[in-house]
């Protein structure tokens, strides 16, 4: 690809990007499913031209890279919406600005990754034996999603950091809109925003360590690392309203995100040995024996896993009794709001 072709894409993109924050702004509200859908589509349609003029302009290999890539961070992706949902929740964000706190998560996400992809390329092109890092890395961090118990992904951040750092801030008890600051009594005061977007901030901090691992798994191309990760973020904000209830559905998502997250694991410690210059490894010699993963072998086993297990989600036993928990859910939550309303 030719650098122009990169710039040329690269500003589309931001501005695309700017224009949805400038709506977002402008007109705060809860989207409808329509709304929601056709944004969604838009985004999952411009993605997917976009892989096509990738695969035209550097070939299929480069091409499958960014499909490859762009599914494997929307997966992520999805999987950081259950905890913006948990984190709303627990401080009762209002509805109507649900997509402003949405879109500032997904900012600072990429400002996060963009800085995490500058310096993992700059490692990678210096020192070949971080691939056995990054290969343990996901290991790790899939062994520990899928022995996940359930439990609250922000709690240490809301107890710990955040806490820590505003605790000695002045914060109201109401929210004042979408403002961070308020009066109270002829005093200025943070609202609980400020919590919100610090716990988002910090949320976004723990994905993006690790999201830029898994991508360079599949491809050694900042451009395309960067790309996929941006396309991966938008929309996700109309996703959350479009998929309401579906989340809670997606019962098994976090096993196949471990599952993915671990096959990449194993591809980039195999690559890790073919590349190997560790000395104390195979006497610095490079290790051939080892299978090479193709990026065609890695896009099947990702699109396969996502499937299986969002099928299996939606059909089984178990997805269904989520499915009719988070309805009677919203019901109590409906006639509480109207209650409320009704004061």
């Amino acid at each position: 690809m030719s650098l122009q072709f990169e710039i040329i894409s690269l500003s589309a993109l931001c501005i695309i990007l700017l224009l949805d924050l400038l709506y977002v702004v402008k007109k705060p509200h809860e989207p409808s499913m329509k709304e929601s859908g056709l944004w969604v589509g838009f985004y999952v349609t411009l993605a997917l031209i976009f892989g096509a003029v990738v695969w035209w302009q550097a070939g299929p290999d480069i091409g499958q890279q960014f499909i490859a890539g762009w599914v494997t961070e929307y997966s992520l992706s999805i999987d950081n919406l259950f905890v913006f949902i948990i984190i709303m929740a627990r401080f009762s964000v209002p509805r109507k600005y649900q997509q402003e706190v949405l879109m500032f998560g997904i900012i600072i996400a990429l400002i996060l990754r963009g800085i995490f992809i500058i310096l993992g390329a700059a490692v990678i092109e210096n020192y070949s034996w971080v691939f056995y890092i990054f290969g343990a890395f996901l290991l790790w961090t899939a062994w520990k999603q899928a022995t996940d118990k359930g439990e609250d992904e922000s709690e240490g951040a809301n107890n710990g950091l955040v806490y820590k750092m505003t605790k000695n801030l002045p914060i109201s008890k109401e929210y004042d809109g979408n403002k961070l600051r308020t009066v109270v009594d002829g005093k200025k005061m943070f609202t609980p925003m400020v919590m919100v977007f610090v716990t988002i901030g910090m949320t976004d901090l723990l994905f993006a360590v690790d999201s830029i691992p898994a991508i360079f798994g599949l491809t050694q191309s900042p451009f395309i690392v960067f790309t996929a990760n941006l396309f991966a973020l938008m929309g996700l904000r109309q996703l959350y309203f479009l998929l309401g209830g579906l989340m809670d559905r997606l019962i098994y998502l976090k096993h196949a995100l471990s599952i993915i997250l671990a096959f990449i694991g194993v591809k980039l410690v195999f690559h890790a040995m073919h590349v190997n210059e560790l000395s104390f490894i195979n006497g610095g010699r490079h290790i051939e024996w080892v299978p090479d993963i193709s990026i065609t072998v890695s896009l099947v086993v990702i699109l396969g896993t996502i499937v299986i297990a969002t099928v299996a989600s939606l059909l089984s036993p178990a997805g269904r009794r989520a499915a009719e928990e988070h309805k009677a859910a919203k019901a109590e939550q409906a006639i509480e709001d109207a209650n409320n309303d009704s004061k």
